[in-house]
């Protein structure tokens, strides 16, 4: 699931030690409904803060996704709110965590404009063009959101949670094609006297038409949505999940399937908690034991357990639950 970090090693060695970190990451909300894709970051980001006990701030971009997509600004923030019960209902402590919209976080929170403005002057239009491939007709609302994303990452941002300290390391789990903004945000953080983020990639979930896709929420076809029924992720799965098997049954008996093309498989890397069981299917597909349509029998029945539980738990969470989160407060941490 994660294929490359930046001084994850830093931060580890501090923690050692006793210094304290904290965990960013976050979601930009154009779609109502997230596909099992984005969980990955988010299920991650749960393990990590299960594991070492720390604050967790999740930003939700909904004034990104109105300045990129058609939506107004209503609508985005909206959607902001749905996708922060999806965030919620796998299971993160409202003790520890912190999840806003930009579009109602930054109104009300001069030290996190204040930390906007310090990392806005160190970078040039020149340095987003080369980064972010911004031109002469790019609106300067999309121009100077990279300093939107960044500011998150420095506990300054944040006062009601770290007391105002602006020393605090962050370690941000992301999906890879965030990397530029953080680049971005590492450069910048040295000159500005703050800790670098330390980054953790995660790699995409494919569209179910192939490896070299990228799960998208605005392509009903390609993905698998957190409210998909049984049957529609049945359907889709058989209908639609690439394979890596042959043309026949004697073939695939004979050739065996390859697990490196085949998206049930990579799904199954994602999903199956078994390893054990995991390195068995891979041995019997790949010698042609198994057939494609028992590879995604074995998927079909793991997905439809993820979804439909999350189904469930989504259902208890309220919009008095999503505002508890939403709240800029102190966690249960002093510093």
């Amino acid at each position: 699931m994660i294929f490359s970090h930046r001084d994850v090693n830093l931060i580890l060695d501090a923690y050692e030690k006793g210094k304290p970190f904290f965990l960013y990451t976050g979601r930009g909300p154009s779609s109502e409904a997230m596909h099992v894709g984005h969980l990955i970051p988010f299920m991650i980001t749960k393990w990590l803060q299960d594991i070492f006990d720390v604050p967790l701030v999740i930003q939700l971009t909904d004034d990104e996704k109105f300045l990129w997509k058609d939506l107004s600004a209503e609508e985005a923030r909206r959607l902001a709110n749905e996708n922060a019960k999806d965030i919620i209902a796998l299971g993160f402590d409202v003790d520890k965590t912190f999840i806003f919209s930009d579009m109602d976080y930054i109104g009300s929170s001069p030290d996190f404009y204040r930390t906007m403005l310090k990392v806005q002057k160190c970078v040039t239009f020149n340095q987003v063009k080369g980064i972010f491939g911004f031109g002469d007709s790019t609106c300067i609302g999309k121009i100077s959101f990279p300093s939107i994303q960044a500011a998150p990452s420095f506990s300054s941002s944040f006062p009601q949670i770290f007391g105002g300290r602006k020393d605090i390391q962050c370690l941000i789990p992301c999906a890879i094609d965030q990397d530029p903004y953080f680049r971005m945000t590492r450069d910048v953080a040295p000159r500005l006297g703050f800790p670098k983020p330390a980054l953790l990639h995660t790699t995409f979930l494919p569209a179910l038409q192939g490896a070299m896709t990228k799960m998208s929420a605005s392509d009903a076809v390609s993905s698998l949505y957190l409210t998909d029924t049984n049957a529609q992720i049945k359907k889709k799965i058989n209908k639609y999940a690439f394979s890596g098997g042959q043309a026949t049954v004697e073939e695939h008996r004979r050739l065996g399937g390859n697990v490196d093309v085949d998206v049930s498989y990579m799904y199954l890397t994602f999903f199956m908690e078994d390893d054990d069981k995991l390195k068995q299917i891979r041995e019997d597909y790949s010698s042609g034991k198994m057939l494609t349509g028992e590879l995604k029998k074995e998927l079909i029945g793991i997905l439809q357990k993820v979804v439909s539980e999350h189904i469930e738990r989504r259902k208890q969470v309220t919009d008095e639950t999503v505002k508890e989160f939403m709240t800029p407060r102190k966690l249960k941490y002093n510093y």
